[in-house]
């Protein structure tokens, strides 16, 4: 199974603890945290579309997870349903968020009602895929 994180970021946060949960996730999946960014959004009025234009070339191989504050709310077990694909790919936008078309792209869902940062949500992210995965493989991690 390989599990994609993009995101949206000029300089990545929490790093090292984003390091730790995708090295506890290798004993399941490849999860791999790519970071991307482009000159054009310092100028752009339209983030949004701009967002759409850099992920648009990973949306095409594997089943996509779009990160959206209107997104389905979901607990943990639901969560670990999600991982039945060969392929994930999950993105997460800047601070903008997405525009109406990405969205119809993928299955959005929200981590939280609460709003956080693009850069806690992603670390909220990669331990949710964690436990996620533990879940999938009985790992006693969940309990």
């Amino acid at each position: 199974m390989q599990i994609n994180v993009y995101s949206i970021e000029k300089k990545e946060d929490f790093k090292k603890e984003i390091e730790e949960f995708i090295k506890k996730s290798s004993q399941f999946a490849k999860v791999s945290n790519i970071t991307l960014y482009s000159k054009n959004l310092s100028k752009t009025q339209t983030p949004q579309k701009e967002y759409s234009k850099i992920f648009e070339k990973y949306t095409n191989n594997g089943f996509n997870i779009i990160l959206t504050p209107e997104g389905k709310l979901i607990d943990s077990i639901e969560f670990s349903k999600l991982f039945e694909h060969s392929t994930i790919n999950f993105f997460i936008a800047g601070a903008y968020g997405f525009d109406e078309e990405f969205k119809k792209k993928g299955l959005n869902i929200s981590l939280s009602p609460l709003t956080m940062s693009h850069k806690i949500a992603k670390l909220v992210l990669f331990e949710q895929i964690y436990r996620a995965l533990s879940i999938k493989h009985n790992h006693p991690y969940h309990k």
